[in-house]
């Protein structure tokens, strides 16, 4: 009886001493306090899939000194994107957060712009401590023209083709593309179209969408324009859902009277 009794007493301890390390082992993994560590330190270079989506698309920025009046037009498979991509500001500037865009940053970008931060500066600020950097594309451009984009060092496979292209005046860049001339032809239609700011936007988003686009698709356009003297947007036309968002957000410009069109 003595030796049985002992025999259960080392079983026990050895239990006892198992649980214990699995216990150790378990606090190790969780950090401490038994919540599961974020991937990144399960998985080392892991990288978190961004809770506002990806926004793979073609954008401009552009101003007018002379009249006061700034612009953005975007287009992308991304939904809705004419309300996630580009912002604008009266007497301050456009800006356009894409590929892994930060909505957050629209308002803050042209808040550090208004207080008189270079656009260059305004973009290392936003990336100083984003440890997503390297998926941002970014453009801004101020009220005197200077202009400044920030291209995608590790883009999603989907990307196939990023890149920018800026001018007098505008700044054009997209990622997940068709191709290089997306870009190129937006440029060289702004810069060749005579009208309105807002007339030349368009002009470029058509141009970028005739050029092959977002090689996924054409879900969603839009046009957002401020003028000096107005609150808000001066001008906003959106297509969020269609199987050719350009052409009808095209469409609808023409359809509309607005004293940002040209004559």
């Amino acid at each position: 009886m003595e030796r049985t009794r002992k025999h259960v007493v080392r079983c026990l301890l050895l239990a006892g001493g198992l649980c214990l390390a699995v216990f150790v082992l378990m606090t190790i993994i969780c950090g401490g306090d038994g919540r599961s560590l974020p991937s990144a330190r399960l998985s080392a270079g892991a990288e978190a899939h961004p809770a506002e989506g990806v926004s793979g698309t073609f954008s401009i920025v552009a101003v007018d000194p002379n009249t006061g009046v700034c612009g953005a037009a975007v287009a992308s498979k991304y939904p809705a994107v004419g309300k996630v991509v580009p912002y604008v500001r009266a007497g301050v500037g456009a800006f356009c957060t894409q590929h892994w865009h930060n909505p957050k940053w629209g308002e803050h970008a042209l808040d550090l712009l208004a207080k008189g931060h270079l656009p260059e500066q305004v973009l290392a600020e936003l990336l100083r401590d984003d440890p997503q950097r390297d998926k941002r594309q970014l453009a801004i451009i101020d009220m005197s023209g200077r202009a400044a984009n920030r291209n995608p060092a590790n883009a999603d496979p989907s990307g196939v083709w990023w890149g920018a292209a800026s001018g007098r005046y505008y700044a054009c860049q997209g990622n997940t593309l068709v191709g290089c001339d997306v870009v190129f032809a937006m440029a060289r239609a702004y810069e060749q179209t005579q009208g309105s700011l807002a007339d030349r936007l368009m002009a470029a988003l058509v141009a970028g969408d005739q050029a092959g686009g977002d090689h996924r698709g054409r879900l969603a356009a839009g046009i957002r324009v401020a003028r000096k003297g107005v609150e808000g947007c001066w001008l906003e036309l959106y297509v969020d859902k269609s199987d050719d968002a350009v052409t009808e957000l095209a469409q609808k410009y023409a359809a509309l009277e607005h004293e940002a069109k040209g004559p």
